[in-house]
């Protein structure tokens, strides 16, 4: 007998770019049958002629900071859940909000709403070392140390390394390739970077990346290029990435569909000089957190702010949304969400990337195509993490499912509510059990902690 069956599915076949009418039998957590499935199940899902789709794989977001959380709820794992994201990558940016080993520990006890894999954070580990002045190259023997902890995040079973160059200025690029010494060559791993410096200095911040790659020789994953790009430099920036690939480097991208970007208002991106860079003023800062919860900034409430509560959250509008949509477009990008928060608030990419790219850019402004779409939220990611039984809906693989309204998904965060749930995702189904049921959440831990090769 099945474990759970789901009829009458319109499933999204990516491979062949087509709508294929059938069932789906689970059992043990794996899809053991497609088409017409005669066998009885300990549970029957009605698809209703809804789209059948892999999960949404979100190959850049930032996990619980459980300092915050306190182990005992969730944040933003439940609102990936909500918008039908059932494996996530965290330690982006070179900031793991915690070790990984307390956080892989955390998972096996209490479970996750969805699965997470994690990278290793190069800012993390300056701190770990003692480097904690972000504006400081770290010393010789702080590098070896490093060199280290980044060997045994590895054999731990991280996915790879992370780096987050603008937001420590002393970093230089040999560190960056120094401390993957141990490391390198192996392309079963991932180096990942939040950019050096955006706007005008997007493609030098690029090239940058692509030397880290190079020099480490590990396949390189640029994030968020919405973010370092999207300010008149688009097309170059592309442009410049496909001929870094063209030279047979291993290196892709990921973008999110939003024109703000957030991040802490303490950090150096807020640094003197940020505002000329962007051609924009204190008034496109939004703040997310009490005592200034979405108060924009004036000079006054921005530098107190700085001073005052530097781990706050803050949303920059100051992108340009038609090159955010070239970007998601370019068949070396992929679709990510960067999602981040800090006690329930932050942007709303945590709680509405995958609605909003299905809804609003694909099917109310025909912004771009459905199966690419699909495409760069599952089988995309999943290829790219090495993960070989995920990312499309086929025998033998993993049963982590999502089931949308198509005519109906749509996101529903506000940058004033950032975690409001999107509507349209009916099921949601996590290593072959119901997350998600009839837009409801009726249990968030079904998720593991993987590391690397295990999935």
């Amino acid at each position: 007998m099945l474990d759970l069956k789901i009829i009458n599915c319109k499933i999204i076949d990516i491979e062949n770019r087509l709508i294929v009418d059938g069932d789906i039998g689970i059992k043990n957590g794996k899809i053991t049958d497609i088409g017409t499935v005669f066998s009885e199940a300990k549970i029957e899902i009605d698809a209703k002629e809804n789209y059948v789709s892999p999960g949404f794989i979100d190959i850049h977001m930032h996990e619980e900071d459980l300092s915050l959380t306190k182990k005992v709820k969730y944040d933003i794992a439940n609102t990936m859940l909500n918008m039908g994201v059932t494996t996530s990558v965290v330690g982006n940016c070179g900031n793991n909000r915690q070790g990984i080993n307390e956080l892989y520990e955390f998972i096996k006890e209490k479970g996750n709403p969805v699965n997470y894999l994690s990278f290793i954070g190069h800012n993390y580990l300056r701190n770990e070392v003692g480097n904690t002045n972000i504006y400081k190259k770290s010393s010789k023997n702080q590098i070896e140390k490093m060199k280290v902890l980044v060997k045994d995040a590895i054999d731990f079973g991280a996915v790879g390394v992370s780096y987050g160059l603008e937001y420590c200025p002393g970093i230089d690029t040999d560190e960056a390739v120094a401390i993957t010494k141990e490391i390198q060559g192996r392309n079963d791993l991932l180096l990942a970077a939040h950019y050096r410096k955006d706007s005008i200095y997007a493609l030098d911040a690029i090239k940058e990346m692509a030397q880290i790659g190079k020099e480490a020789n590990i396949p390189f994953q640029i994030s968020h290029l919405s973010s370092c790009s999207a300010y008149g430099n688009m097309t170059e920036a592309l442009e410049l990435i496909d001929n870094i690939a063209a030279t047979g480097q291993d290196i892709t991208v990921d973008a999110y569909p939003y024109d703000a970007f957030s991040t802490y208002i303490g950090s150096a991106v807020f640094d003197e000089g940020c505002f000329e860079l962007w051609n924009k003023s204190y008034d496109s800062i939004m703040l997310t957190e009490e005592p200034f919860k979405g108060l924009i900034c004036d000079k006054e409430i921005f530098e107190r702010a700085r001073k005052e509560y530097p781990e706050m959250l803050a949303v920059a509008y100051v992108m340009k949304k038609e090159e955010i949509i070239e970007a998601l477009n370019h068949p070396l990008v992929m679709v990510a969400s960067d999602g981040i928060y800090r006690n329930h608030s932050g942007h709303p990419r945590g709680a509405g990337t995958f609605p909003r790219v299905l809804g609003r850019f694909i099917r109310d402004q025909k912004l771009m195509e459905f199966y690419d779409g699909i495409y760069k939220m599952t089988q995309m990611p999943a290829e790219r993490l090495n993960l070989a039984r995920k990312g499309l809906i086929k025998e033998g693989y993993d049963a982590d499912i999502t089931i949308f309204d198509y005519d109906r998904i749509i996101d529903k965060a506000t940058f004033q509510e950032p975690q409001l749930k999107p509507e349209g995702i009916e099921y949601v189904i996590v290593n072959g059990k119901i997350a998600i049921d009839r837009g409801n959440l009726v249990n968030n831990t079904f998720g593991v902690f993987y590391k690397r090769g295990e999935a």
